[in-house]
């Protein structure tokens, strides 16, 4: 049976027409470029002079600095202004933080994610807060209520304070009601130990998960604060030991010294010493417990860990803790080795502005860095994680600041950046060549050690290690010892006196009683 073509309706152009448009418009823009570049090219010297000259902007006479006696009463407008607005961003960046790992860790995991409530389940955040609040609050019988109600306020404060001496751009002349422009900063403070305050304030929040965990009569929990004592054992020594590192190169424990050394990427000191940054990041991680360092509250074992017996509010506060250390985990390894506000290209210093701006975005790049590495590594080992912290990062940390400090030492002693930059590359091609010839494949199978063999199942008691182990304690048992015998000795004293005292009693007393029967 032969088929009809039906009849063409109209031609076609072989161009579709939206794009005919464009090019329309494009011409017709060009036109008018070159008609108008004198124009143009005076507009664009302007904005440049604008961005790149920022004296012109304000002069010099005009501007007052918000410090210093002739601030007039500036400092105390803008700690008020300025922890309000940085209190508000953190705790709106918390909530929204929560909603990042929830989206990144549902397309890692190829499914949907919160998308109901609000557009595109934006809202999700402020219907968990609503959710949180009226969740009822419990107490466990037997509990502390005292510690156990101090706890979560000893976690969530040190993450709120912790940013307090990190500047968050240069400082921005801002024009005021009086008439006057005030030269301020974005920053509460920047006291020269600023490096000193982070170390501090880091190790508070340990105390917060070991109250917890001790506070709520729960032997999970107990574990679980049991355990964040040990880790912060373990990498707080890492953690002290990357965090000198800038403080060798630059000189300073100034926050803002260090950032301001670090003006042009080829400055950040994550090229000059990339052990120290790395370790710092880990030692971090370790330190606000997150995967695969979150034995404090590893479901599979402790329940929930140290915040077992927490609900409502309080559970909040310690998720909320966590979430906030991950944002000053972002902000600590930036200030320190990424250059902070920096951009890396001068830009900056000519816009302020832009300071925050470049800092939130590196924020948001290690929380996505973050919550890829939750969603990739399982959690380790307790023994193993022990063991990384002492045998691995520690060795490592102290090499860290081995290398910055020769090659400081060289370059100031040749008086040359030149000599410093040979001797920084010079180290860093002998730690990748020996950590090469450390982890390469040796050819030789894998022998997988059998359970019934195993130190861990078996808990055989073997080895150097060991034998230090034991001699160590017996000479700390020795103090103990001495003190337990002294107490049973004075104990023994007491009751002795005791008995003398009563057997002497009686016999007055019968003494007393013989007489009077006499008379």
């Amino acid at each position: 049976m032969a088929t009809t073509v039906p009849e063409q309706q109209g031609r076609r152009f072989p161009i579709p027409i939206w794009v005919l448009i464009v090019l329309g418009v494009l011409v017709l823009g060009l036109i008018l470029i070159v008609l108008n570049a004198g124009a143009l090219f005076n507009a664009g010297d302007s904005v440049l002079r604008f961005i790149f000259e920022p004296n012109t902007r304000v002069g010099d006479a005009a501007v007052v600095a918000c410090y210093g006696p002739e601030g007039r009463g500036c400092p105390v407008i803008h700690s008020i202004v300025f922890s309000l607005v940085f209190f508000l961003i953190i705790v709106t960046g918390f909530a929204y933080t929560t909603l990042l790992e929830r989206k990144f860790i549902a397309f890692f995991q190829q499914r949907v994610g919160p998308n109901r409530v609000g557009p595109g389940g934006f809202l999700q955040p402020a219907a968990d807060a609503v959710k949180l609040i009226f969740k009822e609050d419990i107490t466990p019988s037997g509990a502390d209520r005292f510690v156990y109600l101090l706890a979560p306020i000893l976690k969530t404060v040190p993450a709120l304070i912790l940013l307090a001496v990190i500047p968050l751009g240069p400082n921005l002349n801002i024009p005021w009601f009086d008439g006057v422009w005030y030269n301020v900063p974005l920053g509460l403070a920047d006291p020269n130990v600023g490096v000193l305050w982070l170390l501090a304030v880091t190790s508070i929040g340990t105390y917060g998960v070991v109250l917890a965990g001790w506070a709520s009569n729960n032997k999970y929990a107990m574990l679980g604060g049991l355990r964040a004592s040990a880790q912060m054992l373990s990498y707080e020594l890492s953690l002290g030991l990357t965090m000198a590192v800038p403080v060798v190169i630059v000189g300073s424990m100034s926050l803002g010294d260090i950032i301001r050394d670090q003006t042009y990427i080829y400055e950040w000191f994550i090229f000059q010493n990339p052990l120290a940054a790395g370790i710092l990041f880990i030692a971090l991680l370790a330190e606000i417990n997150r995967s695969p360092f979150d034995l404090p509250e590893a479901e599979q074992e402790l329940t929930q860990g140290y915040m077992t017996e927490y609900s409502g509010m309080k559970f909040a506060s310690f998720m909320m803790a966590e979430y906030l250390g991950m944002i000053g985990v972002s902000v600590v390894v930036s200030t320190l080795f990424l250059g902070g506000y920096q951009d890396g290209f001068g830009i900056v210093n000519n816009l302020p502005i832009l300071g925050p701006l470049v800092l939130i975005g590196k924020i948001v790049l290690f929380l996505i860095f973050m919550i890829w590495i939750r969603a990739t590594l399982p959690r380790l080992r307790y023994d193993r994680l022990m063991s990384f912290g002492w045998k691995v990062l520690l060795p490592l940390a102290i090499l860290a600041v081995f290398w910055s400090a020769v090659a400081v030492l060289v370059g100031d002693a040749f008086g040359s950046p030149i000599a410093y930059a040979v001797v920084s590359g010079i180290i860093f091609v002998l730690v990748v060549a020996g950590g090469y010839l450390f982890l390469r494949d040796s050819g030789e199978e894998y022998q997988q050690v059998p359970l019934e063999d195993d130190p861990m199942v078996t808990g055989e008691r073997k080895g150097l290690g060991w034998a230090i182990l034991q001699v160590v304690g017996a000479i700390l048992a020795v103090p103990f010892a001495l003190y337990s015998a002294s107490l049973k000795w004075l104990d023994n004293l007491a009751s002795a006196a005791d008995k003398a005292g009563e057997e002497e009693a009686k016999a007055d007393s019968s003494t007393a009683i013989t007489v009077s029967k006499n008379e």
